[in-house]
């Protein structure tokens, strides 16, 4: 683990993020309530929540209170290995300051986060193809699977053997996996615990409770130890662990939301391509074309009040999910106009 914690004094600027709708607002003269916000990835239809007692406003968080034992659970590993931080965001800018390695490689082009997270160390881009190479020859690699925005998926056999080869020379395979409760079996949080290997997991996409920022660190002991005491006490407010249990907990809920999140990815890959927008890739929570017009069309979507990610190298749209019919209606019109 790492010993020096210390910042660098200058960084790069900040990547842009979706679910800017009160600039989009004040820019296009639109008031937030008429726009169909789909530049984020975050299923719409939200987790319902739980019943919040007075109380819980009124404490300090409990880290004793069954959360990690619901993670576990959920995602089947380990309890010894789940460490709950305020969203994987939070991990992602502070295990910079907890891994060692000179070398490292991201797969992408990916969430900008990562690369801005470890620029410090001039880190190598590489493609998904990549993947071996860049387990043979640097200290740490980092992937998003599945990835955002491309939604490409790598199997957990392929990974299980770059966190071998990292791991036998002391290095760290890093995997993001904000976008993988659609598709659990894909995750490698079975493995959590193992050396070399860190996953990370948010209840912010598939649980729809970004605002809530709940995530987890599944990393062997000394690596949790270390993130947690860099961290800090109470990285998580009472009432977000209360929802978090519940959410984790819910089999049913979660069962039925991977029925209708697959079937809406379906039908908005199908919505884009037959109104023009190309071929569609993506995962269940959003769906991606590459279009050399994306500017004019980000643009265009805009002025009818729909928001959508737009991407540079290669140029591209993401969209997420409408939550309701008359929302599709919408979107629909609005792909028709700007076709």
């Amino acid at each position: 683990m790492r010993s020096d914690h210390t910042a660098p004094t200058t960084s790069p600027p900040r990547p842009p993020h979706g679910g800017r709708l009160l600039q989009a607002a004040r820019q296009y003269g639109i008031a937030p309530e008429r726009w169909l916000d789909l530049s984020t990835g975050i299923n719409p239809r939200p987790y319902p929540g739980a019943d919040i007692p007075a109380e819980c406003w009124m404490r300090l968080p409990e880290d004793d209170d069954s959360l990690e034992d619901a993670a576990a659970a959920c995602y089947g590993c380990e309890r010894a290995s789940v460490l709950p931080v305020a969203g994987s965001q939070a991990a992602i800018q502070a295990l910079p300051g907890v891994l060692d390695g000179t070398r490292v490689s991201i797969l992408g082009p990916t969430y900008a986060e990562h690369a801005w997270a470890w620029h410090a160390r001039a880190p190598h881009h590489a493609g998904c193809d990549e993947l071996e190479a860049a387990a043979r020859t640097s200290d740490i690699v980092v992937v998003v699977n599945p990835d955002n925005p491309s939604g490409r998926l790598i199997a957990p056999a392929r990974l299980c053997r770059a966190q071998a080869a990292l791991a036998a020379r002391g290095g760290w395979l890093l995997v993001d996996e904000a976008f993988m409760d659609p598709t659990p079996a894909a995750s490698m949080a079975a493995c959590a615990g193992q050396p070399g290997l860190i996953v990370l997991r948010s209840l912010g996409k598939f649980f729809g409770l970004a605002g809530a920022r709940v995530g987890f660190v599944l990393a062997p002991a000394p690596a949790k130890h270390a993130l947690a005491r860099l961290l800090g006490p109470w990285t998580i407010a009472g009432p977000s662990r209360l929802i978090a249990r519940t959410a984790l907990l819910d089999r049913t809920w979660q069962q039925q939301t991977r029925a209708a999140l697959e079937r809406d990815s379906r039908r908005l890959a199908t919505l884009l391509h037959a109104h023009g927008f190309g071929t569609a890739s993506g995962c269940a929570l959003f769906q991606q074309v590459r279009i050399d017009a994306a500017p004019d069309r980000t643009e265009c979507l805009a002025r009818h009040g729909i928001l959508v990610r737009s991407f540079d190298s290669p140029p591209r749209l993401r969209f997420g999910l409408p939550a309701h019919e008359h929302e599709w209606q919408r979107l629909a019109a609005a792909l028709a106009a700007c076709t």
